[in-house]
């Protein structure tokens, strides 16, 4: 599992308790460390053509971005890589579900709305579950 409140060097293995990323900047540097160490070892240049972790790094990102933009600030979040690829959980402060642009809105009419249809374009499955205090979103992203 990544570590999200701490430095990469403190030699902690769990995430920080009641530590999030403080932005999906963040959140994205945590999932790499964790593909770096557990999947795709290191990078040289700190960046990889590989359109997989492209893939789970730009979901990360627009489920993080989300979470702050509409959900009312992030509140949760854990990445973990599973027999079925990465596993995402990220949790908000907001009830409301994710929405889609709307597609009867084209050109300059269209602002925002494309996060979510991407995430379940990219995740081989998704999940949004409503709790007191907001809601939880997770996505699996393959890793092949």
């Amino acid at each position: 599992m990544a570590d999200f409140g701490a430095s990469p060097a403190d030699g902690r293995d769990e995430p920080a308790t009641g530590r999030v990323p403080e932005n999906a900047a963040a959140a994205r540097d945590a999932v790499m460390r964790l593909l770096t160490s557990q999947f795709c070892g290191p990078v040289s240049d700190g960046l990889t053509a590989d359109v997989v972790v492209a893939d789970a790094l730009l979901v990360t990102s627009e489920l993080v971005t989300n979470a702050f933009r509409h959900g009312g600030g992030l509140t949760a979040f854990t990445a973990e890589i599973t027999d079925e690829g990465l596993l995402l959980t990220v949790s908000d402060a907001s009830p409301d579900l994710p929405v889609a642009c709307d597609a009867g809105a084209s050109g300059a009419d269209r602002i925002g709305g494309y996060g979510w249809p991407l995430v379940c374009r990219l995740a081989k499955e998704t999940s949004v579950t409503v709790h007191p205090g907001g809601k939880s979103v997770v996505a699996l992203i393959p890793l092949t």
